[in-house]
């Protein structure tokens, strides 16, 4: 049959197959003799396990907005072509483009040994050579780009999804969705993998974490942890994002208590949260309080119907904002209850803000 199709094709496109193409082809015909899927599943898909790469340029959005038209693709196209070209040098398939966002699979169509360890790699190199091309663009007097990835790795359906009009081979299942999730979360520059995925190459990569993240709907957290490199070839992640998670814009009204020599003062003062993050957030308040100010913070966070009492914080600076006091202030302690809330309220608007 192999050879059937390889003259096909070339009586068809005047070429023959490549050897690694051929390898290919040859994987599936023998999987498609070996294997049957479930009878509920028809026989359109598979159960299988793959490796799901989302990467997300962070802040096009922002930049398309102060561009014309013509720069945005001179900008964007060339990012995408050199993405490209990674995951293929690292034979992963390109599940499609969204916008300024790729979804890549390594272990579909085709699965190999080496998967995770492929994908892995395709990432951190995407990383680097977005620094390479920032520095091209700093040359030419271009904004910068930046990327975030994340890395997710589980049983999904794989198969052909459509109709006669209009199909795609593409995969489904929660872990697609875990991974999309993980890339919503990645910063600047950052390359975040899931404990499956890391469990599968925990002695080929370094990592930084565990970081515990909250999904609604999920009882338990999910942890994560952050690719930094892969010593045994020598690769860094460039990671150009020095926050330690993200800090999304409200306006928040809280209340707050002055603390000195350890006693904290009855007086409770307004305010108001601009932006909140996992260990901080910028306060708007109505006097300037001295930097290493410690206070006490009650909140309300209402999309996860919670509030947050015995929130402690540490004063660190002060924002210029034309005569209005807005400080940065870090938290210093506060009841696991409360810390689980206020990361699952900033994931949520997080996913808010990217759907």
């Amino acid at each position: 049959m192999l050879q059937c199709l390889h003259g096909i094709i070339a009586r068809d496109t005047g070429r023959t197959l490549s050897g690694p193409a051929q390898a290919e082809v040859e994987t599936l015909l023998n999987e498609l003799d070996t294997r049957s899927p479930p009878a509920h599943l028809g026989r359109e898909f598979l159960s299988r396990e793959v490796t799901i790469l989302f990467a997300d340029l962070r802040g096009f959005t922002a930049m398309v907005a102060n561009q014309p038209a013509g720069n945005v693709i001179k900008i964007l196209n060339p990012c995408l072509v050199r993405m490209s070209e990674i995951i293929f040098k690292y034979q992963g398939t390109i599940d499609k483009f969204m916008g300024d966002s790729i979804m890549a699979l390594f272990g579909a169509p085709v699965r190999r040994t080496d998967d995770v360890q492929r994908a892995l790699t395709c990432a951190v190199e995407m990383q680097i050579t977005m620094d390479a091309l920032n520095q091209a663009h700093r040359d030419q007097g271009w904004p910068e780009l930046y990327m975030g990835i994340g890395i997710n790795t589980g049983e999904v359906l794989v198969g052909t999804l459509g109709s006669d009009l209009y199909h795609e081979y593409t995969v489904i299942g929660n872990e697609v969705n875990l991974a999309s999730r993980i890339e919503a979360l990645s910063l600047r520059g950052q390359v975040l993998i899931s404990q499956s995925t890391y469990e599968r190459c925990q002695d080929f990569v370094d990592t930084r974490g565990p970081i515990d993240i909250y999904l609604k709907g999920k009882p338990v957290p999910v942890s994560l942890r952050e690719l930094i490199g892969i010593p045994s070839l020598g690769f860094n992640v460039p990671r150009k994002e020095k926050r330690r998670s993200h800090r999304i814009r409200v306006k928040l009204p809280f209340g707050y208590q002055i603390i000195e020599n350890g006693i904290v003062f009855p007086e409770i003062r307004p305010g108001t949260i601009l932006d909140l993050g996992y260990h901080g957030a910028l306060l708007e308040l109505e006097c300037q309080l001295p930097i290493y100010c410690e206070i006490k913070l009650s909140l309300d966070l209402p999309i996860v119907a919670y509030q947050a009492r015995d929130v402690y914080a540490k004063i660190l600076n002060r924002k210029p904002a034309n005569g209005i006091v807005r400080m940065g202030s870090e938290f210093t302690s506060l009841p696991p209850e409360a810390n689980m809330k206020i990361q699952l309220f900033v994931q949520l608007l997080v996913f808010a803000d990217r759907s």
